[in-house]
């Protein structure tokens, strides 16, 4: 982990000390004794620096989501936090849980990597509240927990870390095993992966691994989406973190149902307003609304249930208050031909 020099009045700190948080619902304080700052993850590790009495100096760096901050005039910040009330500080693009940042909190950047921004903040936590983290447990902790260390993605430019010096990254993995790679958990396969390769973790829920490969591709065989169109995102992506992606536009493969109204069960959606039932997005079998606007109704007059459509759609909400689904406006459609 790249760490800035950090200086305090009594001097700089020792950035080499690592600590991780030991108990649930820690703060991380302006000064010892002074204002409360933002919660700390139970299991998060930090580099510490000066210590005073009960008061441990720490610096929290992780990966914050770029729509949710913007520049600061303050003077000693670059970022602060824009959504309210909080956002997710984690230990690498799309990885584990560092801490919840309230809004206007802030922040010193680092680096960015598309979406995301490598961002750093100085602050005391007590004590009582840290432990010690040796380079032989930290190299443990990684993969089998899913809740320790806060060491982000590889920086580019800069040398992987040796075994015997740095602790273990949790953002990277690789396979021990030739194994085969799934579209979703239990669902179709979509390859085989070699003993070995490289892997970024991008998340972790039970039994499986969410990871992504990179590789090179023969252009000629890739199929593109237009500007800011995410492709590759799951429903249980949106269940996980609701609010990550309202307001960004998406391409999905569903299986349509029916038409239906809304009502109090669906307050996201206008009562009375129409919206396509559906499942997916293919392979998975959860439902999704797919709010359609006055100006789209024409597009699904002649659709057949069950058939299987492709849209283009606006997140509305990550998942709905009472049911939990995804729901989405309309914004293109495409049916698909029948197999």
């Amino acid at each position: 982990m790249y760490v800035v020099p950090l200086v305090f009045a009594g001097g700089a700190l020792a950035a080499q000390a690592r600590f991780r948080v030991t108990s649930e619902r820690e703060w991380l304080y302006q000064q010892p004794e002074g204002k409360r700052l933002a919660q700390i993850a139970s299991g998060a590790e930090l580099a510490g620096g000066e210590a005073r009495g009960d008061w441990q100096a720490v610096t929290l760096d992780g990966w914050i989501f770029a729509p949710s901050v913007g520049a600061t005039a303050r003077a000693g910040a670059d970022l602060a936090v824009t959504r309210a009330p909080e956002e997710n500080l984690r230990a690498a693009p799309s990885g584990i849980l560092v801490a919840k940042l309230p809004h206007g909190f802030l922040l010193s950047k680092v680096g960015d990597d598309h979406r995301w921004v490598h961002v750093q903040r100085v602050g005391w936590m007590k004590r009582a509240a840290l432990e010690p983290v040796t380079a032989a447990s930290a190299r443990t902790a990684g993969f089998d927990t899913g809740a320790g260390g806060t060491s982000p993605g590889r920086r580019p430019g800069v040398s992987p870390p040796t075994p015997d010096s740095s602790p273990a990254d949790p953002a990277r993995a690789q396979p021990a095993r030739r194994t085969t790679l799934y579209r979703v958990p239990e669902g179709p396969e979509a390859g085989t992966l070699g003993q070995s390769t490289p892997l970024r973790v991008v998340s972790r829920a039970g039994d499986w691994t969410r990871v992504q490969l990179e590789g090179w591709v023969k252009t000629a065989d890739l199929a593109t989406e237009g500007p800011g169109v995410l492709v590759g995102v799951t429903a249980a992506e949106l269940r996980a973190d609701p609010q990550r992606y309202v307001g960004q536009s998406l391409r999905w493969t569903l299986q349509y149902i029916a038409v239906q109204q809304a009502d109090e069960l669906r307050p996201e959606i206008p009562t009375g307003g129409k919206y396509l039932l559906t499942r997916g997005p293919l392979p998975e079998r959860g439902f999704v609304y797919v709010v359609v606007p006055e100006s789209k109704q024409s597009l699904v007059a002649s659709l057949t249930p069950l058939s299987v459509i492709q849209v283009t759609a606006r997140v509305r909400a990550g998942r709905s208050h009472y049911l939990g689904n995804p729901v989405v406006d309309l914004l293109s459609l495409e049916v698909q031909p029948e197999p």
